[in-house]
């Protein structure tokens, strides 16, 4: 018989796989081929394996990759840049205005920027929706992160494509020029219902059926949004999409703040997935999203950080907790959103989100590899009754210690193995100079 090999064995750890049946391994390990688990089980069943590599968890938790369901990495460059205000005036006085001084060049390095900040914060996987998106997959790609990109698309001339005929080119291009790479996947991203017309709504869903790419909008995001829209068209935001027969499986839909009981109906009836963004809404005061209710109705939702201008972190660790307790003190349910929910919010749910629950978001032979180690020993983590509690409720992102994407180390013992942290930061830096100097 040929001896059992792996190139990378994860072992001395509590393995949670996040699988259907939630099977936590006391000691595990987990064995990886290239960029595939190969095995998954209790460490004392590995010990006849060839190795190439063994990485010694010390104890502490094995898990999936956490799974950033919308994002916009380079606005890291944004951060702190105008904190404390309303939606519209936070978007239409301040962030548009800086956006309209990006180039590609700025979007790489505050993607690059972006990328350091959830690989060493526990995210192996983003979905981004930003502007220059060739820039951010690039960025991506070099960091070694698992991404979903794809260019916004508006009814205003865009920084990036100019019209949105334009934008359109620029996003077939990006689908053809990525087209089965290992890491890099392409979304369709119309911004939303109040800065897209009809036409470029129902021409981007097409794209995206045509090529069964997910779409990607912001949804309902707040009460000015609800009411702008039904002020134009007579209905929801959500009831807008219904009527243009844009829900379908593949939409992901941000946010989904302000809900009507129809509006949960519609979203539930076609599959539609959400994506959460707790802190980014509670910064921008923009409401609590009725989440339980989603859940109850078997709407998928996985979470997001939203953008660095808007939160201001891409820590899903802290989002995780401010996920959970919102939501009780919402309901005055301390069962509401309990630890188990959040944490498969965060991986597979989250994967199945993004459309990509059959090879991540999980610890299961077959599935790509990406995932992370926690430290536990930490006095914050200790004692440890109960790992999933711990990591909703009291761990941080500075608690992980190494993360693999794909079967690649993109960091070790807390050191970056893909990313120049300072050349990075010294980068965004002089973006900022150039950004506060006008």
């Amino acid at each position: 018989m040929k001896p059992k090999s792996a190139d990378i064995l994860v072992t001395n750890g509590i393995v949670l796989t996040l699988d259907a049946g939630d099977t936590k391994i006391i000691n595990g390990a987990v064995a990886i081929a290239k960029d595939t688990i190969t095995a998954v089980g209790p460490a004392d069943e590995f010990g006849d394996w060839s190795v190439s590599q063994e990485i010694d968890a010390n104890g502490g938790i094995i898990m999936p990759g956490l799974i950033n369901c919308h994002t916009h990495a380079a606005m890291t460059c944004f951060r702190g840049l105008a904190d404390d205000l309303q939606l519209m005036t936070w978007l239409n006085d301040h962030i548009f205005p800086a956006e309209a001084k990006l180039d590609e060049h700025k979007v790489f390095w505050g993607t690059l920027l972006a990328c350091a900040e959830m690989i060493m914060s526990g995210t192996t996987c983003f979905c981004d929706m930003y502007l220059y998106e060739d820039a951010v997959a690039r960025a991506a790609k070099e960091a070694g992160v698992r991404a979903g990109v794809g260019d916004v698309l508006y009814d205003f001339d865009s920084p990036n494509d100019g019209p949105s005929e334009k934008g359109f080119e620029y996003t077939q291009t990006l689908i053809d020029t990525w087209k089965g790479d290992p890491l890099v996947s392409i979304a369709v991203e119309p911004h939303s219902t109040y800065l897209c017309a009809p036409e470029l709504l129902k021409k981007a869903f097409n794209l995206a059926q045509a090529f069964n790419l997910p779409l990607v909008i912001h949804l309902a995001e707040s009460k000015s949004e609800v009411e702008q829209i039904r002020k134009r068209y007579g209905r929801t935001p959500v009831e807008h999409l219904a009527e243009l027969e844009v829900l379908a499986p593949n939409v992901l839909a941000c946010h989904c703040v302000e809900l009507t009981p129809n509006d949960i109906t519609l979203l539930q009836r076609s599959d539609v997935k959400v994506a959460h963004n707790v802190e980014s809404n509670m910064k921008l005061a923009s409401g609590v999203a009725p989440i339980p209710c989603l859940l109850k109705e078997g709407i998928c939702v996985g979470l997001g950080t939203d953008g660095c201008a808007s939160n201001n972190d891409l820590d899903l660790f802290l989002e995780m907790d401010t996920v959970a307790k919102l939501h009780k003190v919402k309901t005055l349910d301390p069962t509401a959103m309990d630890a188990r929910t959040v944490l498969r919010m965060a991986t597979i749910q989250g994967a199945r989100a993004l459309g990509l629950d059959e090879s991540i978001g999980s610890l299961e032979k077959g599935k790509k590899a990406d995932l992370i180690i926690i430290d536990t020993h930490k006095p914050h983590l200790t004692p440890m009754y109960n790992p999933v509690s711990h990591l909703v409720y009291a761990a941080m992102g500075s608690d992980v210690r190494t993360s693999i994407i794909n079967g690649a180390i993109v960091m070790e013992d807390g050191h970056l193995k893909t990313i120049n942290l300072k050349n990075v930061l010294n980068n965004v830096t002089r973006i900022a100079n150039e950004i506060r100097a006008g």
